[in-house]
């Protein structure tokens, strides 16, 4: 059963000058990234089978990412490369207050439209991955997203949604963030938030109110990530506790990718039916690996260099 991610492929400037200033740092480090990237490589390292709809630059870098995608074994003949738009940045350095200095420049990942979503044959895929922050920006993926849920929903396909906010992307219109992400909550089979997106998503101050909302408002099976405290399943009207794996990470990035590209690889093993006939057991079992699997992934420096060491013997 085949998994389609739609969203940002995009490379990472780190700084590695601890303490500086985007302006003030001099070392760099080239990470390959964006949420739905990460998500498909970690379905791949695991054994699924994987494509990602993506817009690239035509340029080396954009090359590199489609190069490592193939590495993984993902299927990249849906993403795309624009002549007329550079491969999207994001530069970052962790400051010696804590704050994180960014800068998004933003080019090709944006540009990928609604025809060339059409363009994906949706045959033999069975599930869809929603998970980039980028697409709720303006731009043509923001309609090219949006007109991928709908057929989504029309083809009855299973979908999946990561919200993946970003403040330092909304920080100034974080409403129309929420209002889109609600559109895609309400329509979802499956969805993972952080406890403060949960929060922000319910505009509410504590775990348990947001918690009650999701559970009321929404008719997809959750995941809330609470870090070293576990995983909060929502299912049928429910809340249950998921333990964390103990560690002593090195690295958390892209461990809920990883925790999200693991669900999907087990649920791309069930058909429909099989999947609506899903159990709290099924659901339990498929948190708990999940939950190896981000934590597989913290015990390394980046998340593309992490999913190298990821594969479906971690769940045994």
């Amino acid at each position: 059963m085949k998994i389609l991610c739609i969203g940002e492929a995009l490379i990472d400037m780190i700084c590695t000058d601890k303490g500086k200033s985007l302006s003030a740092g001099n070392h760099f480090l080239k990470k390959p990234g964006g949420a739905p990237t990460n998500v498909a490589a970690a379905i791949a390292a695991l054994g699924g089978k994987v494509e990602l709809a993506a817009k690239v630059g035509n340029d080396p870098f954009g090359k590199q990412l489609i190069d490592v995608m193939q590495g993984f074994g993902v299927e990249t003949r849906s993403m795309l490369t624009s002549n007329n738009h550079f491969t999207t940045f994001a530069f970052v350095s962790l400051m010696e207050n804590g704050e994180r200095d960014f800068v998004f420049n933003r080019g090709a990942d944006g540009q990928l439209t609604k025809d060339e979503i059409d363009s994906i044959d949706l045959r033999d895929v069975t599930i869809i991955h929603f998970g980039s922050a980028t697409a709720f920006l303006p731009g043509p993926l923001q309609e090219a997203y949006l007109h991928l849920l709908e057929k989504a929903i029309y083809h009855k396909i299973f979908i999946s949604f990561d919200p993946n906010y970003r403040h330092l992307l909304f920080q100034n219109n974080s409403s129309t963030f929420i209002e889109q992400s609600w559109h895609f909550l309400k329509h979802c089979n499956f969805f993972k938030v952080s406890d403060e997106e949960a929060m922000l998503l319910t505009e509410t101050d504590s775990l348990e109110k947001a918690t009650a909302i999701l559970l009321r408002k929404t008719k997809g099976v959750f995941a809330i990530t609470l870090g070293k405290d576990g995983t909060l399943l929502g299912l049928n009207g429910e809340e249950h506790i998921i333990e964390s794996i103990p560690i002593s990470p090195i690295d958390t990035t892209g461990a809920g990718d990883a925790f999200v590209g693991a669900v999907l690889y087990q649920l791309s093993h069930r058909t429909k039916v099989q999947i609506d006939e899903l159990n709290l057991g099924d659901w339990k079992r498929f948190m708990v690996n999940g939950n190896k699997a981000g934590a597989r992934t913290c015990e390394y420096l980046g998340a593309m260099e992490a999913f190298l060491h990821l594969n479906n013997q971690i769940f045994n």
